[in-house]
């Protein structure tokens, strides 16, 4: 019997910004359709089989939407590589196919989000800019109130400001602390902390 054909299914979560690579065989993706949900379980991808059509719903880091896009059985199950792409950027947003260009496409689409960031950070403009200034407004508020520390037990630290998150370091350890910075989700999210602990390193 001839071994059933995988397909490899990608995007990057608008939630906690990590690429997904989740694979199935052409059987489970005909026999069930269904949700196909990132690690984090706050985002995913929701497949639908219509006849000889295949229509998903893809969320999108760029622009915080979720886009439906459709494409014939056949191509979903057999071509190499299909890129979905978001209209209002431009930018890919999801990838269908076999694992090896999956995975080349899902590296090029880090590098451009890495480079975008690195411009649009020299240039002093983020992904959301509202979203950016209160997510700051609200890090110097837990910042007053003595809330940001290192599990080290530093209470100094420095911080990075990126094109969609902010970095805290410890000054001490030099451990880090990402925090998303693009979606009224990500501010809602630090809303709800009344204290940040950096992850320190251990000194060698």
């Amino acid at each position: 019997m001839v071994e059933d054909a995988k397909r490899s299914i990608a995007f990057i979560c608008p939630v906690c910004r990590q690429p997904v690579i989740l694979e199935r065989t052409a059987f489970q993706l005909a026999a069930s359709g269904g949700r196909l949900d990132c690690p984090c379980g706050k985002s995913g991808i929701d497949l639908a089989l219509m006849g000889h059509q295949v229509r998903l719903t893809v969320p999108c880091l760029f622009c915080e939407r979720e886009h439906t896009v459709t494409c014939s059985m056949p191509a979903f199950l057999r071509e190499k590589t299909l890129a979905f792409s978001c209209a209002n950027s431009g930018l890919d947003c999801c990838y269908v196919g076999e694992e090896e260009p999956v995975f080349a496409a899902m590296r090029r689409l880090e590098e451009t989000v890495d480079e975008l960031e690195s411009e649009a950070g020299a240039q002093g403009t983020f992904l959301n800019d509202l979203v950016m200034e209160e997510v700051l407004e609200e890090l110097r508020d837990i910042a007053r109130r003595g809330g940001v520390s290192c599990s080290c037990g530093s209470h100094d630290w420095r911080l990075k400001v990126n094109y969609s998150s902010v970095e805290l370091f410890c000054a001490h350890c030099d451990g880090a602390l990402k925090l998303p910075a693009a979606t009224q989700s990500d501010l809602a999210d630090l809303c709800c902390k009344a204290e940040l602990i950096i992850r320190g390193k251990k000194k060698e």
